[in-house]
């Protein structure tokens, strides 16, 4: 029988960004909070402090960050005839664990999305004819518009600190910047960061070939910085050692940087640590939630947690596989394409052009993970679909991240892969490559779905999240698309040898490399509860005292890493949960 502990106000399932975000945001409203970390605890001292975290075996590939599937995983399969197989080897993407989860060891590019990505459907279907959307596509319009989430967005990258150049302050285009960016109310806190010569070399390129490089913007510090809650961070040193790795210098922008610190010092939020949540507690009539049962790994025992409130605040996958775990929510079916809970699941699709240099030398030790420039010239706003025959679009960057020997090793191809020959071409080509990325987005379909697994069980006896997702047609033509626009910049730029990495017709999912962490959907914000699990403010359709954040509130995947989307939702939720839904607890329509 499970232990209860003394009741709280909110609960908060998982640490990282968003429940450091809605810690904070309504321990100030007085209330008691708790937030349950099912990881370690963590902190910039001791836990990242130098030079124990700059240790590449470790962390770059043994992913000493990083969640193990013996722990947590989900299985994966290409299709509805397959049978999907457990995760067993970290690849494609790498789930956090520990307080702070991914927002220890992300890269920091941050960004927000292209204002036709806020209402995409109608965006497609007025300018192009809902004949350019394949049959089986389900992508939807956002409830909420980019001028609603707008002051959030602003908000979050105060607090997150996010270094960069505007292109557009209230509709005014500014030299320097992006552009083709939605119009900002205010300019970044901070400047942006100083490029490595990789980047430099692609915003010459780029702009000779007429196009609009800007810096990268990222919560990498370019300066001293103080945000709202007075944390402060120092300006980075240009490292090398930002993804998969915890910052030591206070120069990241992480939970932990920004506001764990100032959150621990308040008598009304408490956290526990190695506390994984089973499932949320429904009511008996099923319209609320009366808390959360998790699992204390200390003692060994089920613990039921009552509470007023519930937010899973935890990484996308976990937040879906709770809901269908929990039975809140009809889950999707794909054959009657009925239900929503884990309906219009979406990945990431990347590609790419790795230059070799002979006679320059890049120095890859210098790098940040939001490092160099990028266009934006390909974004989703700027593409016929109609003419090019997909939906969607990419950004661009160049900028180098790190020189670590033992996970970037970027080689020509016909180089031996062990060896003398292995050896030879290290000497001869470590440091004289670059690369040029192209970051897509991805539609969300009928066929890519997350479930429950019938066949493979967690070691707490619960079905295993089953994951269906394939490369589709439509992704294929828009990475082959950027691969030609790509081809001539790369070209012109002189390189000794070129080689490309670009996902071909007929290319399948394959979950050995990786790729990105970015999963999306699941749990879906919309206006219709037939085809969304959440309303506009992140509130449980069918629990009203249940709120859900993260990358799984997206309808379909942006072309952008999603860590401003998910701060400027998480400001978005806690504003209204704060003055609409507190004084007055009940459904928000």
């Amino acid at each position: 029988m499970a232990r209860t502990e003394k009741k709280k106000d909110v609960v908060l399932v998982g640490f990282g960004w968003t429940g450091a975000i809605m810690g904070i945001e309504l321990a100030n409203e007085g209330l008691e909070v708790l937030a349950l970390e099912r990881g370690h605890d963590q902190a910039t001292v001791p836990d990242f402090q130098y030079p124990n975290m700059i240790d590449e075996l470790k962390y770059g590939i043994r992913y000493g960050m990083m969640e193990k599937p013996a722990n947590t995983t989900v299985t994966i399969r290409r299709s509805l005839d397959e049978e999907a197989l457990p995760y067993r080897s970290l690849g494609t993407f790498l789930l956090g664990t520990g307080v702070g989860g991914a927002g220890t060891h992300w890269n920091g590019l941050n960004w927000r999305p292209m204002q036709s990505e806020y209402r995409l459907k109608s965006y497609v279907t007025e300018k192009f004819g809902a004949d350019v959307m394949t049959e089986d596509m389900t992508i939807q319009d956002y409830p909420m518009t980019y001028e609603e989430l707008e002051p959030h967005f602003d908000r979050f990258e105060k607090v997150a600190g996010i270094s960069g150049t505007a292109g557009n302050i209230n509709g005014k285009i500014v030299e320097g910047g992006n552009p083709f960016e939605a119009p900002r109310s205010d300019e970044y806190p901070m400047p942006a960061m100083p490029s490595t010569w990789d980047g430099v070399k692609f915003r010459d390129a780029a702009k000779a070939a007429g196009y609009h490089p800007f810096p990268s913007p990222g919560g990498i510090a370019s300066k001293d910085y103080k945000n709202e809650y007075n944390m402060q961070m120092g300006p980075c040193n240009h490292c090398g050692f930002c993804e998969r790795y915890g910052c030591y210098n206070y120069s990241k922008s992480s939970p932990q940087t920004a506001i764990i610190d100032a959150l621990k010092r308040k008598k009304n939020f408490e956290y526990r640590v190695n506390s994984e949540v089973l499932r949320v507690e429904k009511a008996a009539d099923g319209k609320t939630v009366t808390g959360v049962t998790y699992f204390d790994h200390k003692t060994g025992e089920e613990v039921f947690q009552p509470a007023d409130l519930v937010i899973l605040t935890a990484f996308a996958l976990n937040n879906v596989h709770l809901m269908l775990v929990s039975g809140i929510g009809q889950p999707y079916d794909p054959n009657t394409n009925e239900g929503v809970v884990g309906r219009n699941y979406a990945y990431q699709i990347t590609g790419g052009y790795t230059l070799f240099f002979k006679d320059e030398n890049f120095n890859p030790f210098i790098g940040t993970g939001a490092n160099g420039f990028c266009i934006d010239d390909f974004g989703i706003d700027n593409i016929d679909f109609a003419k090019e025959g997909f939906v969607g679009g990419a950004y661009w960057r160049a900028g180098q991240t790190n020189g670590q020997p033992g996970h970037t090793m970027p080689l020509p191809a016909g180089t031996p892969s062990w060896g003398a020959g292995w050896k030879k071409g290290i000497g001869e080509w470590y440091g004289h490559a670059m690369n040029i990325g192209a970051h897509g987005s991805v539609m969300s379909y009928r066929g890519h779905y997350l479930d429950l697994d019938p066949t493979y069980k967690d070691r707490h006896g619960r079905p295993m999240l089953r994951m269906t997702y394939n490369w589709h047609p439509n992704e294929i033509r828009q990475t082959q698309f950027m691969k030609q626009k790509m081809e001539p910049v790369a070209k012109s730029m002189n390189p000794t040898t070129l080689q490309e990495g670009f996902k071909k017709e007929g290319a399948m999912f394959d979950v050995r490399p990786y790729q990105t962490t970015h999963n999306t959907g699941g749990t879906v914000t919309g206006d219709d509860p037939k085809t969304s699990v959440l309303n506009r403010y992140l509130q449980s359709w069918d629990c009203h005292n249940l709120f859900v954040m993260g990358a799984n509130t997206f309808p379909q995947n942006t072309q952008y890493n999603p860590t401003g989307m998910v701060g400027g939702l998480a400001y978005w939720a806690a504003e209204h949960i704060r003055k609409d839904y507190l004084p007055n607890p009940r459904p928000l329509v």
